[in-house]
């Protein structure tokens, strides 16, 4: 994350803080008006990765807070998780609904009202509450706590270079399995999971509707990852992309991957609509373990067939038969029958 948040300093916060809170003033003599902060800070220009070397311009040195000032890198950090991660939200999530969501979806008898303005509520509401938990773990990654690295010759091998990437996902899936599965738990399930669990037919835009610990609990396994094992940067952040990018595929409705190893878009639906199956965030092998894995009907791979009345009694059969056990009284609001049955 020092990647990012240097390129950030350099072309955003930089600017900002030298404007909302400059250094003390310079003497009169001075005519650079950000000359006066180069004789004031002790903060020292060092990359944070040899593939990028931003020269600092005379603002970085024009703030009473510089750049290694632990209450800026909090704001800034906490600024740039909630905004970074906002605008991948935004971008996937509505490039999914557009080109990849079957709107047909939204005919489903479980389909609240309304829903896509609220999943895009939940998650908006979500978001700071996420970024600000997720600031002290990055904190430390910064102060050098974790195992990140920048070369090759800095980490284990040319070999790991490659391994790394498994052995994210096979940890983190793991680790996601028993997290998600806890959120099950009754005594913690109504609190923290629920507000995720309203969408029985998931959006693309439900894929981060989440209450900020239930969101902030899943996410943590990738910020765990490098205090536990060697990490490239660019590798960190490639993967934090792809894990918001597959958290909005796993909700898109597409049913794409008809594969008994893939945790995909058909898997993650039935844990919508039958909540207690399918845990899992990219494979179905902890969730075969575990004894909860409930495999796709092969009509949701059928495009006739996925759609039709009779695929959807089957998954509203499901979802009220489960649902007192796990909710009691439901108190969600679909779309009203008579809109539902005009649409088909």
């Amino acid at each position: 994350m020092d990647v990012i948040l240097e390129v950030a300093d350099q072309f955003l916060w930089d600017p900002m803080y030298a404007y909302i809170l400059p250094a003390r003033p310079a003497p009169y003599d001075y005519p650079d008006k950000f000359s006066n902060a180069t004789h004031h800070s002790t903060w020292q220009y060092k990359p944070s990765t040899t593939f990028i070397n931003l020269t600092p311009g005379p603002a970085a040195y024009a703030s009473a807070w510089d750049r290694d000032n632990i209450y800026r890198q909090s704001l800034s950090l906490f600024l740039m998780i909630w905004l970074f991660g906002l605008a991948i939200y935004f971008v996937f999530a509505t490039l999914s609904y557009f080109f990849v969501f079957d709107k047909t979806t939204m005919k489903h008898p479980r389909f609240l009202k309304n829903q896509i303005l609220l999943e895009i509520k939940q998650a908006n509401q979500s978001f700071p509450g996420m970024a600000a938990l997720t600031v002290p773990i990055v904190l430390l990654e910064l102060k050098g706590y974790s195992k990140l690295y920048d070369t090759t010759a800095d980490g284990p091998g040319r070999w790991y270079d490659y391994f790394q990437f498994p052995l994210f996902v096979f940890f983190t899936d793991f680790c996601i399995y028993w997290i998600h599965r806890g959120l099950h738990h009754p005594l913690v399930y109504k609190r923290l999971h629920k507000p995720h669990h309203k969408w029985i037919m998931p959006t693309p835009f439900a894929s981060h509707a989440f209450h900020p610990l239930d969101g902030y609990a899943q996410g943590l396994p990738y910020h765990l990852f490098p205090f536990i094992f060697p990490l490239q940067k660019m590798a960190y952040i490639g993967l934090f992309v792809f894990i918001n990018f597959w958290t909005i595929m796993i909700h898109d409705g597409e049913y794409i991957a008809n594969n008994p190893i893939i945790n995909g878009a058909a898997c993650h639906s039935i844990h919508h609509f039958a909540f207690n199956y399918n845990y899992g965030q990219f494979t179905t092998l902890w969730d075969r373990l575990g004894g909860s894995y409930r495999q796709p009907d092969q009509e949701l791979f059928q495009k006739e067939n996925k759609m039709s009345k009779k695929t959807w009694d089957k998954q509203v059969q499901v979802m009220e038969e489960v649902l007192k056990d796990v909710e009691g009284d439901d108190d969600r609001v679909y779309v009203p029958e008579a809109e539902t049955k005009k649409s088909q």
